[in-house]
């Protein structure tokens, strides 16, 4: 027995779509539906958990970066000045531009700590450990152009200070020794 529903005329139903399923990069191609980081509610104060969450999520946005060759974002809450940071969105841009693309890099943060004091150069400072994922770099052809491993997880000093009400990094460096 056949079962058939009819709607009235004039009514409509709302189907719901599922949000499109996020793919990580590969040989096939860029990543796509990559989901964007947003700053936890604990981030936008000016206080230990606040500065905490703050670095947690710029790396995630620099892992974003990676993923998908937006680094507007890091832009708007990184100064101009900071060498490794510049050197990163560089190797971002440069290889998600003329339909080059990578694959891997996503980076986790299974450590951030602070003190929350001010130091003598206005920064607080933020001891973050950094782990991210092996790397690979595609020609706009689809060939592989070189493969990075996985790095030595890194621990990284950020110094960000709080301005109009919002978080900014003025360096991130590797702690050495």
């Amino acid at each position: 027995m056949e079962s058939t529903a009819s709607a009235s005329p004039g009514t409509t139903s709302a189907t719901p779509t599922a949000a499109p399923a996020y793919k990580p990069a590969d040989a096939s191609g860029r990543a796509q539906n990559v989901p964007v980081p947003v700053l936890p509610e604990a981030a936008k104060a000016e206080t230990k958990e606040g500065l905490e969450a703050f670095a947690k999520y710029w790396f995630e946005v620099l892992s974003y970066g990676y993923e998908t060759g937006d680094v507007s974002r890091l832009d708007a809450m990184t100064a101009a000045d900071c060498q490794a940071c510049s050197s990163a969105k560089q190797v971002i841009s440069g290889w998600h531009s003329d339909g080059r693309w990578l694959a891997g890099g996503r980076i986790k943060t299974p450590s951030v700590s602070t003190t929350f004091k001010v130091a003598k150069d206005g920064n607080y400072q933020v001891a973050v450990q950094a782990s991210q994922e092996s790397m690979a770099y595609y020609n706009a052809d689809g060939s592989l152009s070189s493969k990075d491993p996985k790095p030595d997880d890194t621990g990284n000093l950020m110094l960000v200070t709080f301005t109009n009400g919002s978080w900014y990094v003025h360096n991130v460096q590797p702690i050495v020794g």
